[in-house]
């Protein structure tokens, strides 16, 4: 992943090695360009990095365009224009492991770092995201606002993991920036789950493993509900039987909960919520 300074001066990114090509294809970004590794300090001219020689070399030859400042659709917003398939080659080809042990381990370092700030925003999210227990409207409450409200937390969480600053209202904003594609995302994940897992129940347990990451990468990535589904669904199935252990130890934990007289339960929930975004941010995240 990659960031770069467009002519008019404005900071993009991060974005895909396979972004930074199409911008040097469309003469937006030439060898002196500045851009930045994810994960390094230093900014350095694109033509330094060796992996784009051979496109910037045609492009000079070509004699290309004036170099112009990427596109604000494309790019105004960080990890704005995500393309999902080039993602999920990227992803795949340097391939990834998940650590459970780690991710709970540094999610209860976090935990302690800000406990009652993360506790509050996980409680609300989880109370608001399950209907608030509302009788009888309680379940249509969730299928309109659960998704929205569990992308917001986990915006929040991918906030204090990434060290930005992050605050409590930031739970909601699933509600302004993307609130259609979550409450789809939501809904049929879900409701294709629940088919898998009515006509066969190894299929539901497969595609609810599969899609996981569906909520977050909508929110994180800017991606629409489909997309996001199937960028989960190829970057999860590669290492499935990893992820499906972490669902199961995350889920064990969240009922050990239950048994501290039920109250227990919003600390382990809010510590799974944690992990579980630790893993996002191991798969999905910005690589050095």
């Amino acid at each position: 992943m990659y960031k770069m300074i467009g002519a008019d001066g404005r900071e993009y990114g991060p974005v895909p090695a396979e972004q930074l090509r199409q911008w040097i294809r469309e003469g937006r970004a030439n060898a002196q360009t500045q851009v930045q590794l994810a994960g390094d300090t230093a900014w350095k001219p694109l033509g330094e990095l060796a992996e784009f020689a051979d496109l910037l070399g045609a492009a000079a030859a070509g004699g290309a365009p004036p170099v112009v400042g990427p596109s604000p659709t494309v790019s105004a917003a960080p990890s704005a224009a995500i393309n999902p398939e080039a993602l999920a080659a990227e992803i795949l080809a340097r391939d990834y492991q998940v650590n459970i042990g780690d991710c709970i381990r540094r999610a209860w370092e976090l935990f302690k770092s800000d406990f009652w700030l993360l506790l509050g925003a996980c409680v609300v999210a989880m109370l608001i995201a399950g209907g608030g227990g509302i009788p009888y409207l309680g379940a249509l409450i969730s299928l309109v606002v659960g998704g929205p409200m569990s992308g917001g937390l986990y915006l929040f969480l991918l906030k204090k993991i990434r060290k930005q600053p992050a605050e409590f209202g930031d739970i909601f904003l699933g509600f302004s920036t993307a609130f259609v594609p979550l409450m789809l995302g939501y809904i049929v994940s879900g409701l294709l789950t629940g088919i898998g897992v009515l006509f066969c129940i190894i299929p539901g347990i497969y595609l609810g493993v599969a899609w996981m990451f569906t909520l977050a990468l909508i929110i994180d990535k800017k991606l629409d509900f489909w997309p996001a589904m199937e960028l989960s669904r190829k970057v999860v199935t590669r290492h499935w039987w990893q992820l499906f252990g972490l669902v199961l130890v995350l889920g064990l934990l969240t009922f050990v909960g239950f048994l501290a007289c039920c109250v227990g339960v919003f600390v382990t929930g809010t510590l799974a919520s944690i992990a579980f975004m630790y893993a996002y941010e191991d798969i999905f995240g910005a690589r050095p």
